[in-house]
């Protein structure tokens, strides 16, 4: 990357500076040059991360406004940077992928997520589960195994990682990854409550984990309002009586 690059040439001419022309010691040389490097390497790197944070906030807000394709663009003008910091073309990349999932644009997104930042997990696992839909079961787990050994903490990682391979056939790995979330997550309910479920030959229930969950588009919203529609109908027929 360009500011790594940039330092290390400060640090040197520092050096030969400090040697050859105010005739220190070379060990004392080498010191000041290290210091030098720092500084120079923090600043260049503080300096660009506030460019990227500041287009990450006005996608942000394009989001929540409803314009996406802008937000898409202005993420999109972040590529210029990438060169001069190291994973910001992939978080970017992340980004772009998992606001054309939530359009639905899956085959778009798709080409976004593959070259995404591996500790982004809601792209990570957008991304495993385009694996599945194409039938590229291998690739779908490889890509759980990277998000959930990046990010061990996230319970909804987890599940949805069963929740795919219980979906594919895989009932027994599911069981499985559930087992180890627990234990890397922490005693979730939710994780313990999905485990016992397939334990007992019944269907992982997601709806705890709220929008999140939604946001993958493995289940619509819809039918959860039914459900409760329905149930709420029961409760007036029996008031009725």
């Amino acid at each position: 990357m360009l500011n790594l690059v940039i330092s290390l040439l400060v640090s040197i001419i520092v050096t030969v500076v400090l040697n050859t022309l105010a005739g220190l010691k070379i060990w004392y040389a080498s010191l000041a040059s290290v210091a030098v490097f720092a500084v120079v390497y923090i600043l260049l790197t503080r300096y660009f991360m506030k460019k990227i944070s500041g287009l990450m906030e006005t996608a942000q807000r394009d989001i929540q406004a409803g314009r996406t394709e802008k937000a898409v663009k202005t993420l999109q003008s972040g590529f210029k940077y990438a060169g001069w910091q190291f994973y910001v073309k992939s978080q970017l990349n992340a980004q772009i992928g998992m606001i054309l999932y939530l359009k639905r644009e899956f085959t778009e997104a798709f080409d976004y997520l593959q070259k995404g930042f591996v500790r982004h997990w809601v792209a990570m696992g957008m991304l495993a589960i385009c694996y599945m839909k194409r039938n590229k079961t291998a690739k779908m787990i490889e890509t759980f195994d990277k998000a959930v050994a990046a990010t061990r903490k996230e319970p909804l990682l987890w599940s949805l990682y069963a929740y795919c391979l219980e979906k594919v056939g895989e009932k027994d790995k599911a069981i499985s990854v559930l087992e180890k979330g627990l234990k890397k997550a922490g005693q979730d309910e939710r994780l313990q409550a999905n485990l016992e479920a397939l334990k007992e030959g019944k269907k992982m229930k997601m709806k705890a984990f709220g929008d999140l969950w939604y946001q993958f588009h493995l289940e619509k919203p819809g039918a959860l309002i039914k459900q409760q529609t329905k149930a709420i109908q029961g409760r007036r027929k029996i008031v009725r009586r």
